[in-house]
C-alpha cells in the first residue's frame, strides 16, 4: 500500500493519468465512495482540484470528472521557476538572443552527453528508450516509456522547466533533438502532445523506420 497521504494520492493520479470520476478514483485508490468524495471536496475547498462537467454519449446528467487547478499542478516542483527566469531575463539583457543560443546550446550538450553515456551501449531502441525514461524521471519530468503497436511512446506527465521553457522554447527543441539522437538513426521521434501547447503532458511518439531509411 502506498504510504503518501489519500490527498496526494488523488493529486498524483490526476497529474499523471488526468481528470477522472469520484467512483473511478475510489476504485482505483482503494476507497469508498464516502471517503473519496471527503478527500475530493477538501482538495476542492484548497483550490487544488476542479470538478469539469463532460457531457454524456447518452441522455441524462452530464458526467463529472476532477482535475488539477493551477495550485494542483504547482504543487509539483518547477525547478525554482522565478530564480530560473530572473537568470534567463539577465542572459538575454546582457548577451541578446545569441547568448541565449549559446546557453541552450551548452545544456544541450551536457545532457547529450550525459544521455548517449547511459543509453548508446544498449542493443535496441526500447531498451535506450527506458533509459532515457529512467534518466528523465530522475531529472523530475516524471517520465515512462510504453509500447503502442509497433512504435514506442515516451511520456512526460511533468515538466520542472516549464517556466523557462515558457519563456524560451528553444529549451523544447534542443530536447527534441536529444531524443533522436538517443533513439538512433533507425527511429523517427516526433512530439505529439505538448504542455507548451496547452495538452496535460508531453508526448513522444517513436517509430521504427523501415529497413534503409533513417531519421
Amino acid at each position: 500500500m502506498d504510504g503518501r497521504p489519500t490527498s496526494e494520492r488523488i493529486l498524483f493520479r490526476l497529474k499523471t493519468k488526468g481528470p477522472t470520476s469520484t467512483a473511478a478514483l475510489g476504485l482505483e485508490l482503494q476507497l469508498t465512495s464516502e471517503a473519496a468524495r471527503l478527500q475530493l471536496q477538501k482538495l476542492l475547498a484548497e483550490g487544488l482540484i476542479e470538478g469539469r462537467q463532460e457531457a454524456s454519449a447518452t441522455a441524462g446528467r452530464p458526467k463529472q470528472y476532477w482535475a488539477l487547478t493551477a495550485a494542483g499542478n504547482a504543487r509539483f516542483p518547477d525547478s525554482h521557476a522565478q530564480l530560473t527566469l530572473a537568470l534567463i531575463g539577465s542572459v538575454r539583457e546582457l548577451f541578446g538572443e545569441e547568448g541565449m543560443e549559446r546557453l541552450i546550446g551548452q545544456r544541450e550538450t551536457s545532457m547529450r552527453a550525459d544521455y548517449l553515456r547511459a543509453c548508446a551501449p544498449l542493443d535496441d531502441a526500447g531498451a535506450r528508450l527506458r533509459k532515457l525514461a529512467e534518466l528523465r524521471d530522475a531529472e523530475g519530468y516524471m517520465a515512462h516509456v510504453e509500447a503502442d503497436g509497433a512504435d514506442w511512446l515516451l511520456v512526460e506527465d511533468h515538466c520542472p522547466i516549464c517556466a523557462a521553457a515558457q519563456t524560451c522554447q528553444g529549451f523544447c527543441r534542443s530536447e527534441l533533438r536529444l531524443f533522436q539522437e538517443v533513439a538512433g538513426p533507425a527511429c523517427s521521434v516526433e512530439r505529439e502532445e505538448h504542455l507548451l501547447a496547452g495538452a496535460r503532458r508531453c508526448t513522444y511518439r517513436i517509430r521504427v523506420l523501415p529497413v534503409g531509411a533513417a531519421a
